[in-house]
């Protein structure tokens, strides 16, 4: 009979937008996601999250006893609040605090940033190795899009990073992570990091793993972990809005104490490096991706032809209120129909909340944080449908998961719809469409404030879909923003 294990679990996930100027406050994390105990893994039972995984590995390998301490996660906002992370890391830290631990599970992003710390992820598993003592396991799984430290490899025994963008595979992240972990209990033989970064921040734009460069990476990590001693290969791409000194490529390997990780680094590093080119994107403009739009429709192309905002893709740290790709649509002229998602307004939802549906509404879209990137939009219509904002994952994103976007509001103009919410939340799933009565069969033109986890739930549902580069605090052009940290050479 397997030997009973102690083990501690915690979960801080954020992915920041240094150029964001929304800080990400506590009760940020509190709305999204704000559990522990047996509470946090009843409520992860069925889902495609890291806390999914782990359910799954517990129901077949009941000698874990598992303590979770504070799981919780935040929208990509802009840095996290000194106050936020102290309250949050000093809980999981004082969980973890004398106690006989054989091994702790940490499922991270790898992408924060902190007033005060550009890799807070990274202090948070320098402090747990700490307060644990070096005798315990340490397995962590990360975000593809992960800024890894160098030094985290000498606190760490494991690591795990998603091998799918759309990241549809969080719990099998966690599921490798935590066999990796209960292989080394079983033999008796403690695993390594390696770690290699390389010269350059690739575009998240071009990092889909349906096919593409990290589609052909993700391949070569899984026949590398074929090889004798070698248990997990993991890409990561970095976050190119997280301006830090850890935004880059790397590549990191577990691996067993007798393998010499150095050639396999070499030569998987040496594969990525020679794809660098190939995460390059150009885009058109709103202007120019509405008129192709348009011309494809004249054509008879497939009902809803979809244009993708992704320089105010909220999981890419938008602020949901710029005004280019709506613009564009309004001053397209078209009579056919159109759907926009969405604009950040909790006022002008509870002013339409207040109006209530069928009332006429005068208002401006847009513009209302910053004027920066494109001016308020005027829109004269009717507040056509109310929702209370919540739902339940059904696509393969986070499949599961409970959605709480605050209140939301459809508004209408003629031809044109516009969601408006109360929390800077995107459409990754299509039972946002059926909280909003929304049936994209009947919208020409569906522009959105998303990128490619959007894609996870509605490629089947969209004719097709194209990427617009408009202004925006996450832009395709990466010389638009005023790094301090990632140098020119990364992304020209």
């Amino acid at each position: 009979m397997p030997q009973p294990r102690r083990i501690a679990v915690a979960r801080l996930w954020h992915e920041a937008n240094s150029f964001n100027p929304i800080p990400t406050r506590l009760e940020d994390f509190k709305r999204r996601e704000w559990t522990r105990g047996r509470e946090a893994l009843a409520g992860a039972r069925g889902t495609a999250t890291e806390l999914g995984g782990l359910v799954r590995f517990l129901d077949d390998h009941p000698h874990w006893q598992v303590a979770a301490s504070r799981c919780t996660s935040a929208p990509p906002l802009g840095p996290v609040t000194s106050e936020a992370l102290a309250a949050i890391q000093e809980e999981i830290l004082a969980d973890l605090a004398d106690q006989p631990w054989d091994g702790v599970y940490l499922s991270l992003h790898g992408a924060m940033v902190a007033e005060g710390d550009l890799s807070p992820d990274f202090s948070l598993i320098a402090a747990v190795r700490e307060v644990i003592g070096p005798d315990p396991l340490l397995a962590v799984s990360l975000d593809m899009h992960a800024c890894l430290a160098p030094s985290m490899t000498g606190a760490i025994d494991i690591l795990s990073g998603y091998n799918t963008y759309p990241h549809v595979d969080m719990d099998a992240a966690a599921l490798r992570a935590l066999t990796l972990m209960e292989r080394a209990f079983t033999r008796g033989v403690r695993p390594s990091v390696a770690l290699r970064q390389l010269d350059f921040a690739p575009l998240s734009h071009g990092m889909r793993t349906v096919s593409g460069p990290m589609a052909e990476l993700v391949t070569l990590g899984k026949e590398a972990c074929q090889a004798e001693g070698v248990g997990d290969v993991s890409f990561f791409g970095g976050f190119t809005y997280a301006d830090t000194p850890n935004t880059r490529a790397a590549v990191a390997v577990t691996h067993d104490p007798g393998l010499g990780p150095d050639p396999l680094l070499d030569r998987l590093s040496a594969a990525y490096e020679a794809r660098r080119d190939a995460f390059r994107v150009s885009l058109p403009g709103a202007g120019e991706g509405v008129a192709q739009a348009l011309r494809q429709l004249d054509q008879g192309a497939r009902w809803p032809v979809t244009l993708v905002d992704a320089a105010d893709n909220p999981l890419s740290g938008g602020i949901g209120d710029t005004t280019a790709l709506f613009r564009s649509m309004v001053e397209s002229g078209s009579d056919l129909p159109m759907l926009f998602c969405f604009f950040f307004d909790p006022d002008l939802v509870s002013r339409a909340h207040d109006l209530g549906e069928g009332a006429a509404i005068d208002c401006a879209l847009g513009g209302r944080i910053t004027s920066e990137f494109g001016a308020p939009v005027p829109f004269h219509g009717v507040v056509e449908r109310l929702t209370d904002g919540r739902f339940r994952n059904q696509g393969p994103f986070e499949y599961g998961r409970e959605i709480d976007m605050g209140r939301t509001a459809v508004l209408r103009a003629g031809q044109m719809q516009v969601v408006i919410s109360e929390t800077c939340q995107s459409a990754n799933d299509p039972a946002w469409c059926d909280l909003h009565k929304i049936d994209l069969s009947r919208i020409a033109i569906f522009g959105i404030k998303a990128k490619n986890h959007f894609r996870a739930g509605f490629e089947a549902l969209c004719g097709s879909i194209h990427e617009v580069d408009c202004p925006g605090v996450a832009p395709a052009d990466m010389s638009l923003l005023p790094y301090r940290h990632v140098p020119p050479a990364f992304y020209t």
